[in-house]
């Protein structure tokens, strides 16, 4: 089956949104406990809105869901931890959560560059809101020093 462009930025977004979840919950050992729990509620609010846009993907754009791309996973794995041996473990993770952010943030204006049903927006808005409180808070934490 062939996607329309609207179909296939929807799934440059949920993809964009799998990503984010599945980097975060990869890497969690990798960050501190304060870090880990100021991040969590983030993420557990983009599982919700994600879940709630693939059904909506569903039920507008007629769209399946699709299985992430393991290798480009385990590629960014391996040279995350690569960059770890000569930088702070929990502030190289950080910068990688942050350019997570910078791809979800253009898949999801993508999106907005097509018409889209009334109940697929919403839930885009709350994607756009929660990117930014993630931006914001990654960067707060990014500034703060390591509590030995």
């Amino acid at each position: 089956m062939f996607l329309d462009n609207r179909q296939v930025a929807m799934d440059s977004a949920l993809e964009a949104l799998a990503d984010s979840i599945d980097y975060f919950q990869d890497n969690l050992e990798r960050l501190r406990p304060a870090l880990r729990d100021a991040l969590k509620p983030h993420y557990e609010a983009r599982n919700r809105a994600m879940r709630e846009l693939q059904e909506l993907a569903r039920q507008h754009l007629s769209m399946l869901p699709r299985d992430a791309d393991v290798e480009r996973d385990d590629y960014m794995w391996l040279w995350s931890r690569l960059k770890s041996f000569v930088g702070n473990e929990s502030q190289v993770v950080i910068g990688e959560l942050l350019e997570q952010e910078r791809v979800l943030m253009q898949a999801l204006s993508t999106l907005y560059t097509h018409p889209l049903p009334e109940a697929i927006e919403p839930v885009i808005e709350e994607c756009l809101k929660g990117c930014r409180a993630l931006i914001r808070e990654l960067y707060t934490l990014q500034k703060q020093r390591p509590r030995r």
